[in-house]
């Protein structure tokens, strides 16, 4: 099996590796959205910056989209697949800090597993606060990872915006919606920043 390809408990699913020019300062491994691919604007933009500032940088995709479906499996089958590729990340990245993260429902995947793979932080990109239209369902509790957690979303997104708390930290783009393509590379300069208060990014 090649080395982008790993076993999981829902199937095989697929990294995608950047390495930064130097030795590692923390390993990022990203999640894509319900219907989208690892290679999103905001994701790749936020890749292209780590990368330069010494992380290694793993983009995964699901076992439901390696197989060619685009409608997502169940939450707990995304969380047990994720958990068993950071198992296999962490071994071949070793004696680094993981920050996970990833946009919209790799967002939640990342939050609600953090504890579990021994994550030290969350990039969570478009975190999607309720259905559209539906407030009363709210996913605010996922956020409460227990870690340090960046929250970026847009002011028009139909999922919503959720509110900052103890060691979530929420940052409103002006003007972008769900999809965060106005501008990728300045969401990406605020993952960044935020990456380099905590020392997981070269300044």
């Amino acid at each position: 099996m090649p080395d982008n390809v790993l076993e999981t408990p829902r199937g095989p699913a697929r990294v995608d590796t950047d390495q930064p020019s130097g030795p590692p300062r923390a390993l990022l491994v990203l999640g894509h959205g319900a219907g989208g691919g690892v290679d999103a604007p905001d994701l790749i933009a936020l890749r292209d910056a780590a990368v330069t500032t010494g992380l290694v940088v793993v983009r995964v995709t699901q076992p439901y989209r390696v197989a060619g479906r685009r409608a997502p499996a169940p939450a707990g089958h995304l969380d047990e697949a994720w958990s068993a590729v950071l198992t296999v990340l962490r071994q071949r990245h070793p004696g680094v800090p993981l920050v996970v993260g990833g946009r919209s429902s790799g967002a939640r995947v990342a939050c609600r597993t953090a504890t579990a793979v021994g994550a030290a932080g969350v990039v969570a990109l478009a975190f999607p606060l309720h259905p559209p239209g539906r407030p009363e369902r709210s996913r605010a509790g996922e956020l409460v990872t227990g870690v340090p957690t960046l929250v970026v979303n847009g002011d028009r997104d139909p999922f919503g915006v959720p509110e900052p708390g103890p060691g979530i930290r929420v940052t409103v783009r002006p003007g972008e919606r769900h999809d965060l393509r106005g501008d990728p590379v300045g969401t990406a300069a605020l993952a960044l920043d935020w990456l380099r208060e905590h020392g997981w990014a070269a300044a």
